[in-house]
Parts: structure tokens; C-alpha cells; sequence
């Protein structure tokens, strides 16, 4: 009996000890909310990460270089650690992982669907509201050792798109739109006139017109063997804009899916013709609009306001040889639009959140130097890179932007036309600019939006009938690989637990174990009451 305690016992331990080990391994999903300390600690050292997105801009690096610097040299008791990637994907992917382990940064660039997956963790990311309002250390707190903007000097617009689940869950960092970047002398060499506000009918018949070659199979308009009239960079906002200018379902705030409607196929129809003819294709087809652009075999290239250093035979980052560069005149202009007098265009661009670490302090750190982001000093150099709009109010009327927006055409670097004309296209338009719900799972209802435009792209250029059959199964299919069904019949909404993916392997053989341990806990214990029972009765009688 004493030997089978003994084994009882050892057996408890484990089971203690491998829960504590499972817990270690997937993560512990029951962080204590942070709580705002009463004063930020100087006399403690804290070294923060700092996760952001940067592809082949080194002046970006550079920005963000100085503003740790400068960062540092005002708070010496904080290091941050910058981490580049180049792709807000890999952010997504390395932050859902490291969520599982507790080792997220401490502060992230990224995007309000991604970070509506993040929150499936319980207090993983730090909600701002009560930040925001502290009379200290909140934007524009009497504590701070730098000139931030207050709650009423960040675009609303900007703002309220971090805002969900009845929480500020992030701050924008910068803003942009798309574009359409335009050869206009091929559009006049056409016959046409490129009009203000472009329509997807003017757009769709220049297209087609450009596909007109001679005796030599040449294209008449350009004299080359390739041209690709109409091609978009990002198929999921294409779409997403389309349904929201057709007044048509895409989703709801509370997650429901409604993107696959009669106007979502009749849109598909449209992109399938002018791709069976080849005068539309897509990036992930294709490969970069800007780069078919600046060698004369794009007309209409569509991509985000903050791509427009690469836009144009004098752009600064001209990503093609010189011998392949081709001389046009470039316009810039919204999007095409159904109605064009009640133009609409996705606000896009990255958001900074804070994760929730066991040292409030070290988050108080985190927080500080995400809203030295908003200072004008990171805002406006950072804007100046590329065609991105600053997030504040206060750095957009500032004399030293508008000094700056002034000055488009003096040169084709800092001052660079098109850049300017993009970042004013965005300015003008703020109030045509909306967003999409925000859930868990939003992310892969963009990815799918944008995978049927691709699909049916494809399929047209395999000879593929797309018919009512062709929609049927695509809908299916899409529905399939993004599991948006499982969203449909009980998705997790914002803040809820969630799984962040399937347990290792070692996990799953440990819970076997534990589950062993435990029915033989509960066996001995049985054991036990039975032979007590027995012992009562014969005492009785």
C-alpha cells in the first residue's frame, strides 16, 4: 500500500510538472492585463524590440535608426532593438508564432487584421485607451520628454482605424491609398484624354484598344513585343474597392461573410474577358506594374500611393535597366471608379502595437517610444521617403510639410513629382477613404478576395471556361482554403481565445501522458473509497 503511494505520488508530481511544461511550451494564455505604473523608473534599464518593415529603402532604415537614437539620448535607460523585415507577412507569421512562447517584441508595425489574431491571446496586446487618456505618460503627457501629438491632433480618420472591439488596440504610423499611375502620352497616342477622375469602363476600353498590333506582331502603341495594358498590384484591394463602389456585401463589423455575391461574379466576369485578351494581369502574374510601366509596356499601373518612388521614366528607384527605360509623360490619379462622383478608395498603410510584457514598466517603455512615432520629426522624414501621408494633423500643417508639398518637381529625389502628387492624391481624398471590418479571421477574407481575381486570371489563360459552373466551385474552393466557412459557423470574434495553430508533437504525447496519469490517480483513489467501504461494512456487521 505505502509502495503504491509512493508511485501515486511520483505520478502527481509529474502530472503538476507537466502541465507546468506544457504551459511553458505553448504559452501561457492568461497574462495579467497591464496596469499603468504610477511613474516610469529611470533608475532601471529595459531593452525593448522593435519589429518593422523595411524592403529596399536604406533611407527608411536610416529614419528609424535616428529615431532610436534620438529616442535613447532622451530616455538612457531604455536600448530598443530594431528588426527589419521585409515583408508585414513575416511579421504576421513570427508574431503568431512567439505568442505561443511569450516572446512577441514589445513593439510591432503592423496591421489591424493581424493584430485582431494577436488578441486570441489572452492580454497579449495592450489596449491604449487608458494610455491615451493619462495625464503623464499619454499622447501629449505632461511627463514626456518629447513634443507628441494629443488624442485630437492624430487624423480621427487614421485613428478610428485601430479601433475595434471597443478598444484602441494600436496608433497609425503612416497612411496611404492606391494609385493609378498613368502613361498619358499613350493614352492620348490611343486617341483618348485622360479624364479626372478615371472609370473602370474608360479604363477597361483603353486597355483593350492597346492591344492592337501589325503585320510584325508588335503592339502599334508602343512598337515592342510585350505590352500589358492594365495591372494591378494588389488584387485583394481591387476587389475590395470594387464591391465597396458597387454599394456591394464583402462583410459585416460582427464577421459575417458576404463577399460571395452576384456582384462579386459579375466583377469576375469582367476581369475574366479583358484577361482572356491579356490586357489585364496581376502582380503575382506578372511581376511589378511599376517596372512594365517605366518600359513602355504597361498604361495603367496600379499600385499604393506609398509605391510611387518607382513610378515614371525620372523616378528614383527605377527598378529596370536604362537600356529597357522607355520616356512618357506620368499622371497620377485615384483609382478607377463605378460612380465617379462619389469616388471610394481603401486607407491602408501601417499601425504600431504594444504586447503585453510581466514588467509594466517595460511596457510603459514600449509605449513611449511607439508614440515618439507620432513625433513630427519621424513623421514628416519618414513621409518624405515615399508617397505615405504623416498620421497627425499636427505634422501635416506643420510649416516644414507644407514647405515640403510645395516644392513637388524641383527635383527627382526628395522632391520628386509623382511622389508629391500621390501623397496629395491621399490628402485631398481623406474623406473618400474607408476601411474593412476588422476580426479574427478578416485577414483571410482579404486574401481571399484577392485569390478569386487571380484564379480567374489564370484560368482564362489556360483556355478554361468561366462560367456559372467555373463561379460555383470557385466559390467553394476559396471558401476551403481560407476556411472562411469556419468563420461563417462560429469564428472567433475579436478578444475571444482562439488555437494559434495545432500543438507540437511532444505536446500532444505529453497530454496523452497526462491523461494517463490522471485516470490513474482517479483509479487509486476509487481503489482507496472501495476498500473503505468494505472495511465500514464489516465493522457494522
Amino acid at each position: 500500500m505505502r509502495g503504491l503511494r509512493k508511485k501515486v505520488s511520483g505520478l502527481l508530481v509529474l502530472a503538476i510538472a507537466g502541465s507546468s511544461l506544457l504551459t511553458g511550451c505553448h504559452g501561457s494564455r492568461g497574462m495579467t492585463a497591464f496596469e499603468i505604473p504610477e511613474a516610469f523608473d529611470t533608475t532601471k534599464e529595459y531593452e525593448i524590440t522593435f519589429w518593422a518593415k523595411n524592403d529596399t529603402n536604406k533611407t527608411q532604415t536610416r529614419i528609424y535608426e535616428k529615431a532610436i537614437e534620438d529616442f535613447e539620448a532622451l530616455y538612457p535607460n531604455v536600448t530598443v532593438n530594431l528588426r527589419l523585415y521585409t515583408d508585414y507577412g513575416k511579421i504576421y507569421n513570427d508574431v503568431i508564432t512567439n505568442i505561443s512562447t511569450n516572446t512577441t517584441p514589445n513593439v510591432c508595425i503592423t496591421y489591424p487584421d493581424h493584430i485582431a489574431t494577436y488578441l486570441t491571446g489572452t492580454n497579449t496586446v495592450v489596449p491604449l485607451d487608458e494610455l491615451f487618456a493619462d495625464e503623464k505618460y499619454g499622447l501629449a503627457g505632461s511627463e514626456l520628454r518629447f513634443d507628441a501629438p494629443a488624442q485630437e491632433q492624430i487624423q480621427p480618420s487614421f485613428l478610428s482605424e485601430c479601433a475595434f472591439d471597443g478598444h484602441y488596440y494600436a496608433i497609425p504610423f503612416m497612411r496611404s491609398t492606391e494609385a493609378c499611375y498613368i502613361n498619358k502620352t499613350y493614352v492620348e497616342a490611343l486617341g483618348y484624354t485622360v479624364p479626372e477622375v478615371l472609370t473602370w469602363d474608360f479604363v477597361w476600353e483603353v486597355s483593350e484598344a492597346a492591344m492592337a498590333k501589325d503585320a510584325e506582331d508588335n503592339f502599334l502603341v508602343n512598337g515592342q513585343k510585350v505590352m500589358i495594358p492594365f495591372i494591378y498590384k494588389s488584387t485583394d484591394n481591387m476587389m475590395i474597392q470594387m464591391l465597396k463602389q458597387r454599394n456591394a456585401g464583402y462583410s459585416t463589423e460582427a464577421g459575417e461573410i458576404q463577399i460571395f455575391n452576384e456582384t462579386t461574379q459579375e466583377l469576375l466576369y469582367t476581369i475574366a474577358e479583358h484577361a482572356k485578351t491579356k490586357a489585364f494581369s496581376t502582380f503575382k502574374i506578372s511581376s511589378y506594374p511599376a517596372n512594365f510601366l517605366n518600359a513602355g509596356q504597361c498604361i495603367f499601373a496600379v499600385d499604393s500611393t506609398a509605391g510611387a518612388t518607382w513610378m515614371g521614366s525620372d523616378a528614383p528607384l527605377i527598378d529596370i535597366s536604362e537600356e529597357k527605360l522607355v520616356e512618357f509623360e506620368t499622371e497620377v490619379r485615384l483609382i478607377p471608379q463605378f460612380d465617379p462622383e462619389r469616388p471610394r478608395m481603401i486607407s491602408q498603410g501601417p499601425s504600431v502595437c504594444i504586447f503585453n510584457k510581466a514588467d509594466s514598466q517595460e511596457v510603459l517603455a514600449s509605449w513611449l517610444f511607439a508614440q515618439y512615432l507620432l513625433t513630427n520629426e519621424v513623421q514628416i522624414a519618414y513621409s518624405q521617403t515615399e508617397g505615405y501621408v504623416p498620421v497627425t494633423i499636427k505634422a501635416q500643417e506643420s510649416a516644414e510639410y507644407q514647405d515640403y508639398l510645395a516644392r513637388a518637381g524641383e527635383d527627382n529625389e526628395l522632391y520628386y513629382d509623382i511622389k508629391l502628387k500621390a501623397a496629395q492624391l491621399l490628402l485631398d481624398n481623406t474623406e473618400n477613404t474607408f476601411v474593412t471590418p476588422v476580426f479574427n479571421g478578416s485577414a483571410s477574407l482579404r486574401d481571399a478576395a484577392g485569390q478569386m481575381i487571380e484564379n480567374v486570371t489564370k484560368s482564362v489563360r489556360r483556355k478554361e471556361e468561366v462560367n456559372a459552373e467555373y463561379m460555383e466551385k470557385l466559390f467553394d474552393n476559396v471558401t476551403s482554403l481560407y476556411r472562411l466557412d469556419q468563420l461563417e459557423s462560429g469564428g472567433v470574434a475579436v478578444g475571444e481565445k482562439a488555437d494559434l495553430g495545432e500543438l507540437p508533437q511532444t505536446a500532444v504525447v505529453l497530454l496523452a501522458s497526462l491523461a494517463g496519469v490522471w485516470i490513474l490517480i482517479l483509479a487509486y483513489l476509487l481503489h482507496g473509497l472501495m476498500k473503505k467501504r468494505k472495511a465500514n461494512q464489516k465493522t457494522n456487521h
